[in-house]
């Protein structure tokens, strides 16, 4: 019988990066919390259903953590910075008094509810799109997404995916040393076993850094080739005005205050240059990649699913804006309509329309030596 569905393959990282990115844009355009915990349960879905059980796959939980994290000090700093603007107070709570040159700021106080449901949907929106970039971490080969990088970004790409290696890498060497501690009997815990963990750990990433180094330094990393300083500069001067204007775009499309010439325009103008930057610093770097990675059906319809929800929370943005954007004064229920949430579910294609990841091959037992039979 032939299965049912695609056979489990790698998907190309660029369409997990599209679709996180996406999800992120979808994020960055509403303070919801009902929308919000959607789309984190959304992403968690996809990253529980087409991760591998490779090291950067288990930095998931980490982005979690950070997530709420990042809610709990928003709300702290609402409560600390002085929270009482609003009609319901929750408590109050001893003000601190601070000398005249700090006017307008106040420590503590009453606390309303209207100031801790704001930081606790503005937390959960950073939140959010910190979790959606922790997906694409999880569910995106950082060697195969350097494998997939133009000529002209091959130095700066292998920069990056240096960086995003550090967060998967540490949580695989604690992982690795807690496993030595517990064969080893150790039973310390907490601040206990810190100073066990952490030494190993900072050896560890340090050999990991050697390692790297010399491979880098063996494949000819930094070379310029054949190419004239005033090539260089001019392909510089592109990529880095090209990436400017796509920031700025991308600003101009999340901000919904922004002008006009700051979204699409800018976004369009940025992409032109930096894909001309690309062509013309990919033919003064010649690179081979051994079995490159295609773009099928999988990853077509991952990225198509990052990019629809993106689209549509755009459009939900232009045509019903209140929904997004909860009112805390006077305090209402978070209301959902249909177009925002066909957004968010738009994410969830991946997770049955792109191909499983392959199985992980079984590590074979080592054979270990019989003991010689004791002479009689």
């Amino acid at each position: 019988m032939t299965p049912a569905g695609p056979l489990p393959r790698a998907l190309h990282p660029g369409a997990w990066w599209l679709w996180a990115l996406g999800l992120a844009v979808v994020a960055g355009r509403t303070t919801n919390p009902l929308l919000l915990a959607l789309l984190l349960a959304v992403t968690g879905y996809v990253v529980v259903r087409r991760r591998t059980d490779a090291p950067w796959a288990l930095s998931f939980r980490m982005y979690l953590v950070f997530g709420a994290v990042i809610v709990l000090m928003r709300v702290v700093f609402r409560v600390v910075l002085g929270g009482g603007q609003g009609e319901h107070i929750l408590l109050t709570l001893p003000e601190i008094p601070l000398p005249d040159a700090a006017a307008g700021i106040r420590l503590f106080g009453p606390v309303a509810a209207e100031e801790v449901l704001g930081g606790l949907y503005d937390g959960l929106q950073l939140a959010t799109m910190v979790v959606c970039v922790g997906a694409a971490n999880a569910l995106a080969n950082p060697k195969r997404m350097l494998k997939a990088m133009p000529g002209a970004l091959h130095e700066i790409g292998t920069s990056v995916v240096v960086a995003l290696t550090v967060a998967p890498q540490l949580i695989e060497s604690v992982q690795r040393v807690r496993r030595a501690r517990r064969l080893r009997g150790a039973r310390e815990r907490g601040r206990r076993a810190l100073r066990g963990i952490l030494i190993p750990v900072l050896e560890d990433a340090l050999a990991r850094s050697l390692a790297l180094a010399a491979a880098m330094s063996a494949r000819g990393y930094g070379r310029t080739g054949t190419a004239t300083p005033r090539a260089r500069l001019t392909v510089g001067v592109l990529v880095i005005a090209g990436l400017l204007g796509i920031a700025a775009g991308l600003y101009g499309v999340l901000d919904t205050n922004a002008p006009g010439y700051l979204g699409v325009p800018m976004l369009l103008t940025g992409t032109a240059v930096a894909v001309l930057g690309f062509a013309l610093g990919g033919r003064r770097v010649r690179r081979t990649g051994y079995r490159p990675d295609h773009w099928r059906a999988g990853e077509l319809l991952t990225a198509a699913s990052g990019l629809t929800a993106a689209v549509l929370m755009y459009a939900a943005s232009r045509t019903d804006p209140a929904t997004l954007y909860p009112a805390l004064s006077p305090l209402t229920w978070p209301d959902v309509t249909l177009l925002p949430l066909l957004a968010v579910l738009a994410g969830l294609l991946p997770a049955h329309l792109a191909p499983p990841p392959p199985p992980t091959p079984p590590t074979r037992p080592s054979v270990q030596p019989q003991p010689r039979e004791a002479a009689a």
